[in-house]
């Protein structure tokens, strides 16, 4: 799809591998301007991973952009791994970013499962945030998990049965069980079909109109497998979030502008879920796009995303 509302091309003028605890080690990279304004990507899934054009949402004039692979993820080592991979980790390793490049604060950027990331990042460390730009919000309830799992089938019912006949009939009333079981298997011709068939029924279901080159890129082997393990084994324990939720604990972030996309017919993560975030957190501003789903490089989203960065600069 034509991206020329997007910020050019650009290569990281930095990268490194950071090690963390568990054996993990965390790719990250810094685009843009050294000296400029920090702002900190936060890809989706969870272990779905970044990737080059999600660099070209920033100006790179004015920010000093940081984009890092979550636990498990992406570029990160080992690939869906699941020992010591929970949002309190992740929450951790972002404060290890943090200090280990000598930031005092930064504007957070992130959709679906990163919206959730940035909210208990900035919930833990308020003094931190200078703000918040999300898309696509997940909050990590169980009626949103048990949405994507069984509620899809309400509107893309051929994706959900592709996704629900990868198991046998009589496994079909479990399938978050099902499938965690196959994607935790050790045996590639166990596991990867299972990622491929769990990545491309998200895919699938993640743009307004059908979407060959989203679906092609979800069933990439490296991002299949970080995705489907990792957002398996996620789901399977509440996201690890605290009891009272992430609305529950808007009050310590109450005073952080946040800037909110929401596509009007995003079927992954409903509208409701940015509704209701807006509602409750007086500092933030609510977008919808009228002619998108849920993926950020629909043309109205990442156009609103832009916009919305903007704004940020201009404050």
């Amino acid at each position: 799809m034509p991206r020329g509302d997007l910020f050019p091309d650009i290569a990281p003028y930095e990268t490194g591998l950071l090690p963390l605890s568990g054996g993990h080690v965390m790719y990250w990279e810094q685009v843009g301007n050294p000296r400029g304004q920090p702002v900190l990507f936060l890809h989706g899934g969870p272990g779905a991973g970044a990737g080059a054009v999600h660099r070209r949402f920033f100006d790179p004039g004015h920010w000093r952009v940081v984009i890092f692979d979550q636990r498990g993820a992406g570029r990160s080592r080992p690939l869906g791994e699941l020992r010591e991979n929970t949002t309190p980790h992740l929450v951790g390793d972002i404060e290890t970013l943090r200090r280990f490049l000598g930031i005092e604060r930064w504007l957070l950027f992130g959709g679906s499962w990163g919206s959730t990331l940035a909210l208990a990042y900035a919930q833990e460390h308020p003094e931190r945030v200078s703000g918040c730009v999300l898309r696509g919000v997940f909050l990590g309830r169980r009626t949103e998990v048990e949405w994507f799992l069984t509620g899809l089938r309400r509107v893309f019912p051929d994706a959900w049965a592709a996704f629900a006949e990868h198991l046998p009939p009589e496994e079909r009333g479990d399938l978050l069980g099902g499938y965690l079981k196959r994607l935790c298997h050790p045996d590639p011709a166990v596991h990867l079909p299972a990622a491929r068939a769990w990545s491309q029924y998200e895919g699938s279901c993640s743009t307004l109109l059908p979407s060959p080159e989203t679906v092609a890129s979800f069933a990439q082997d490296r991002t299949a497998l970080g995705l489907a393990r990792i957002e398996a084994h996620y789901f399977a324990h509440d996201l690890f979030l605290p009891e009272e939720g992430l609305l529950g604990r808007i009050g310590r972030i109450a005073n952080i502008p946040a800037e909110i996309v929401q596509g009007r017919y995003d079927m992954v993560c409903p509208p409701e879920t940015a509704f209701e975030l807006a509602a409750a957190w007086p500092g933030a501003r609510l977008t919808v796009v009228p002619d998108a789903g849920h993926s950020a490089l629909e043309p109205g989203v990442r156009t609103a995303l832009v916009a919305a960065v903007e704004r940020f600069r201009r404050r």
